[in-house]
């Protein structure tokens, strides 16, 4: 067995979430873990959720390159007050709650709705991360948050001279 064949990343830019190859065995199982979900959250709950249950699910992507971790996450509809992110003993979690109001009035007729959701995701980070140099910014829905690697953590190229003997 290949080893590179099992790893689903490349040299420089790991991808831990999304862009690897439609036949590998990670890529296979994050489809069907996907698939699983969705069926479940977004067919069974649409009557107690309303439209569609996936609008509380934030989707991310998880990127590493030698220097630091990138996370990119889909939250549409989400201010700064509503998201909450933490770094803790190398685990990444991001937290938040969507309220959705709708309110219609037209003559005789008056409709109201409301819904609210809230979410929590958390993921593993690589060791050797600098959790106090880490920054988040929240723009139009997506949140993207990156934490620098220590200098000792970052990965480095030297070559070594051969001599006889």
């Amino acid at each position: 067995m290949n080893l590179k064949s099992v790893i689903p990343w490349k040299k420089e830019e790991r991808s831990l979430a999304r862009g690897h190859r439609d036949g590998e065995p990670f890529a296979q199982l994050q489809r069907r873990m996907n698939s699983l979900f969705e069926d479940f959250f977004g067919r069974s709950s649409s009557d107690l959720w309303g439209e569609s249950a996936r609008e509380f699910l934030a989707r991310m992507d998880v990127s590493e390159t030698s220097k630091e971790v990138r996370i990119t996450a889909e939250l549409p509809g989400l201010d700064e007050k509503d998201v909450e992110v933490t770094v803790t003993n190398n685990m990444l979690t991001i937290k938040g709650e969507k309220k959705v109001e709708k309110e219609e009035e037209e003559g005789d007729y008056y409709y109201s709705e409301r819904s609210y959701g809230y979410f929590d995701r958390t993921i593993a980070l690589p060791q050797g991360i600098d959790a106090e140099n880490a920054k988040a910014k929240l723009k139009k829905g997506v949140l993207k948050v990156t934490i620098p690697k220590k200098p000792e953590a970052q990965s480095w190229r030297r070559k070594i001279e051969l001599t006889e003997g």
